[in-house]
């Protein structure tokens, strides 16, 4: 027996939460299957100190705004479980977890979904499992001896489940975080770096987030970014919302015994390579950092504000002669902070482009009735987060609505 609906959502998470309330409020009959349950990357894809980069405000699902006792605070994981679990039970989506859909393929009168429970036909598919689905290690992982453990961001919990000489690739925001974790564990961390931008975590007296909101650069559309659609594959600012958040400065770890390296190059004849390129890594993300202030800066003279002046950023330390090298003995176990890749197999419709990634318009793709929700940069630097989430939803289920007025006419 097959059972159709309005719209089915395929994801549980933020993102297809976000629809259902939205679809409920409009009166669609939808369903949403989920793999797992709520908050499963949040709980089982982060480590034990993981919280969010972004302060509590931003927190802004449709219908459901954060409401707690520390908006200008960093939730932790346990804290964002609890936070979507109290938003489903809020509203109560039609949610069947523990579903995976193994099929989305179209029929005559929309699509048909083949799941683990049975296979069902809606007239319109929101996709909402967001754009980190397959944890990427690059192919010279292969050539590390068995004696040295790996695992990728998505396994690593806590420093106390790992040896002492760690390796960890990768600068992003997850690298960067676990090296800090390690390193105030005690552990000997060596860092491979590559080129992800820094952020100031607090400037002239605000919080950088809030000065970013207040310039209006969380509501530029992808179609206005200088960068265009190449933002979507840039990595984020690296810094932390831990104890109240703060910046991550490497030179700061260089200084306290953590070693820094350039890019992975190579792994080859007993030793792990290293590009030549510490010292360029390490100015670019003081660049981005610093024009992040000025441009801060500019806003603030343009709008006449009163805020304290701050000295310039001072460089604690600079690489001289930085290693190339590392034997295999000097290390236990590495970290591949590297990135994920899409992975829509399942979805056998012609909406992908050469790389595999959807082609759409704020998510509406060109195949009539399917749309993607919760990919980064769908169409702001919210897409994707819980800032941005609620204009994102909004959009597609007026598209929702507009295309069942057409087929009901």
């Amino acid at each position: 027996m097959t059972l159709q609906y309005s719209v089915i959502i395929v994801g549980g998470g933020q993102a297809g939460l976000a629809m259902s309330y939205l679809l409920k409020q409009r009166s669609i009959d939808h369903l949403i299957f989920e793999k797992h349950s709520i908050g499963h990357a949040w709980r089982h894809q982060r480590w034990d100190s993981f919280c969010l980069v972004t302060p509590n405000w931003q927190c802004q699902l449709p219908g459901y705004p954060y409401a707690g006792y520390d908006p200008n605070g960093f939730m932790s994981k346990s804290e964002v479980v609890q936070y979507l679990e109290n938003y489903a039970r809020s509203f109560a989506p039609p949610l069947q977890e523990g579903v995976a859909v193994s099929k989305l393929d179209a029929n005559e009168e929309g699509f048909t979904v083949e799941t683990s429970q049975g296979n069902y036909t809606a007239a319109q598919v929101v996709i909402a499992t967001g754009g980190y689905h397959t944890p990427k290690i690059p192919p010279m992982a292969e050539r590390l001896p068995k004696g040295i453990q790996q695992l990728h961001s998505v396994e690593y919990k806590n420093p106390q489940s790992l040896p002492d000489q760690v390796l960890v690739v990768g600068t992003g925001q997850s690298g960067c975080q676990i090296a800090e974790d390690l390193h105030l564990a005690g552990k000997s961390v060596h860092l491979a770096t590559g080129s992800a931008p820094r952020a100031p975590r607090r400037y002239r007296g605000k919080d950088v987030v809030e000065w970013l909101d207040l310039m209006g650069y969380y509501d530029l559309p992808i179609d206005e970014h200088p960068q265009k659609e190449t933002v979507r594959h840039k990595t984020n600012h690296y810094l932390t919302g831990r104890d109240g958040g703060r910046e991550i400065d490497l030179r700061k770890f260089a200084l306290e015994g953590m070693h820094l390296y350039g890019r992975l190059a190579d792994i080859t004849s007993g030793k792990i390579c290293f590009q030549d390129n510490l010292k360029d890594n390490l100015d670019g993300a003081d660049a981005a950092a610093e024009k992040i202030k000025k441009n801060i800066d500019q806003y603030i003279a343009e709008n006449k504000i009163d805020a304290p002046v701050e000295p310039p950023y001072q460089s604690l330390w600079k690489p001289t002669n930085s290693p190339l090298t590392l034997d295999f003995n000097q290390l236990e176990a590495v970290i591949w902070c590297t990135g994920f890749e899409m992975n829509f197999n399942w979805v056998e419709l012609p909406v992908f482009d050469g790389k595999g990634e959807p082609k759409h318009d704020r998510g509406v793709t060109p195949v009539k009735g399917l749309y993607f929700l919760g990919l980064p940069w769908l169409y702001t630097w919210g897409s994707g987060r819980f800032s941005g989430m609620a204009r994102d939803a909004t959009y597609i289920a007026d598209q929702i609505v507009a295309k069942k007025l057409q087929l009901v006419g």
